[in-house]
């Protein structure tokens, strides 16, 4: 994955100074709030919802089951409609590809749709490191490359974003970009739309190179789909002479008929519609009709390790929603910024270790990131079990060592010892009732101990342990 948040600090060091902030956790709640509430009543209107999101998650299964004959379908029909497919094995080779298809067009300026891809890959970074401009047009991408921040949210990258912010970062920054914003701009939602109207128009005007991500791909016809709400993106798709997509092997699915389902999962669970306002699709090149020339590269970048974990595998279900973001009290508190990834929040937590493994601090600390509370399950449209594969990632990374997880293994080991010998254990539990009354410290020393007790107080010991409890009143 891309390198733009190396040097991040683990989650918890990263929280704590998130929740530190008034402001952030305010525009969190706000929105986050008012999307889940709208959500479920989008979804209640459907009373085959279960079902619904009983079939997303089986065509998802069956088709990561078969990922590599449903790829070489989708590259053949993609082929056949006039398009080129590119296979790339990781980030690197995704950007270098890109860039030498840019170059090949003697362009050095394009205009992107919302993409995750993209962002995990840092393509951005590097295009410009190569001397090539990339534009964002979604609305709240372009609020956040004109802030030189990062997106928080899968759905609505700055949502950590008020209005007040946003109408500062216009001024302040639009006109080193193209277009400035409007004298004595107001921080009205649609005089901020129509500021970003009229500075992207020129944009997308002048652009001959367009990059996209897509929802999904249909192998059976090599149709790609692209669902937003603004409609800058199908700009981008159709007036650019060259379109350039970059897309997750396991965005494919087998038929239209499976991608019907999807249609009426997606836009429920993520903008509370009953249809994207938006519904892109395109099948190659046809002439005199979009762009001439189309390029989809095809991104493992550590899908395929994902693929082989057959636990971890649901992750790849995932048709970026948002709805388990929404929902999460430790998102809510903490904000996407926290996860150090383009993929923030529960879904996030178990994906990008997967994709990246857990060798850097922060991704190591991603599965502990979760208070286990399910809700993320109960509002995903296949039906990721987020905590099955958050307590299996734990597992993984406890396996792997560390200073904090030998010393936990040692006080397992200690306590092991002790359960096997009842005799100790009922001595401990008489010493430690007799040592009550002494000054005992709240706080227990060490890293590992005072993550616990730092937030909470040692629980106060018992005047006689429950065993002789037990022998006085039930025997």
């Amino acid at each position: 994955m891309s390198g733009t948040f190396v040097g991040m600090p683990a989650f918890p060091e990263a929280a704590r100074e998130a929740v530190g902030d008034a402001t952030l956790r305010a525009n969190l709640r706000h929105a986050t709030h008012t999307i889940r509430d709208r959500r479920a009543r989008a979804v209640a209107e459907l009373d085959d919802w279960a079902a619904l999101r009983e079939a997303g998650r089986r065509i998802k299964d069956r088709t990561l089951r078969h990922l590599d004959t449903y790829l070489l379908r989708l590259e053949e029909a993609v082929t056949a409609a006039g398009g080129t497919v590119h296979w790339a094995a990781d980030a690197g080779e995704a950007n270098r590809i890109v860039t030498e298809l840019v170059r090949a067009t003697g362009e050095t300026e394009v205009v992107k749709v919302k993409s995750m891809a993209t962002q995990e890959i840092g393509l951005n970074e590097h295009l410009e490191a190569e001397g090539i401009a990339a534009y964002e047009t979604d609305l709240a991408e372009l609020i956040v490359q004109l802030g030189e921040d990062r997106p928080s949210h899968i759905l609505v990258p700055a949502i950590h974003r008020n209005r007040g912010e946003i109408r500062d970062i216009f001024r302040e920054k639009m006109g080193s970009w193209g277009r400035p914003a409007p004298e004595g701009l107001s921080d009205a939602p649609a005089d901020l739309a129509e500021a970003a109207r009229l500075h992207l128009r020129e944009k997308f005007l002048r652009a001959r190179v367009g990059i996209s991500g897509a929802n999904f791909m249909v192998a059976e016809t090599g149709t790609l789909v692209v669902v937003e709400s603004e409609g800058n993106g199908r700009m981008c798709l159709t007036l650019p002479e060259t379109l350039i997509s970059v897309v997750g092997i396991e965005k494919v699915v087998p038929t239209w008929r499976d991608l019907e389902v999807f249609l009426q999962t997606l836009p429920r669970s993520s903008t509370a519609e009953r249809m994207n306002p938006y519904t892109s699709m395109w099948t190659g090149t046809t002439d005199d009709d979009g762009p001439g020339t189309f390029h989809l590269v095809l991104l493992d970048n550590g899908r395929t390790d994902a693929l082989a974990d057959e636990v971890g595998r649901q992750a790849l279900r995932c048709i970026r929603c948002s709805a388990c973001l929404n929902v999460c009290p430790v998102y809510e508190r903490a904000g996407g910024h926290a996860y150090g990834s383009v993929y923030p929040g529960p879904i996030g937590a178990i994906l990008t270790p997967q994709l990246r493994g857990t060798a850097s601090e922060v991704d190591a600390s991603l599965p502990y990131a979760s208070s286990l509370c399910g809700a993320c399950y109960e509002v995903c449209p296949v039906a990721i079990d987020i905590p099955e594969v958050l307590v299996h990632l734990r597992e993984k990374v406890a396996g792997e060592g560390g200073k904090g997880h030998r010393l936990e293994r040692a006080a397992i080991k200690a306590s092991t010892w002790v359960l096997d010998h009842p005799g100790v254990l009922a001595a401990g539990e008489r010493l430690a009732s007799v040592a009550r009354k002494a000054p005992l410290p709240k706080r227990l020393p060490g890293p590992g101990a005072r993550q616990w007790t730092d937030h909470r107080d040692l629980p106060e010991l018992p005047a006689e342990p429950f065993r002789d409890w037990w022998k006085k009143n039930r025997t």
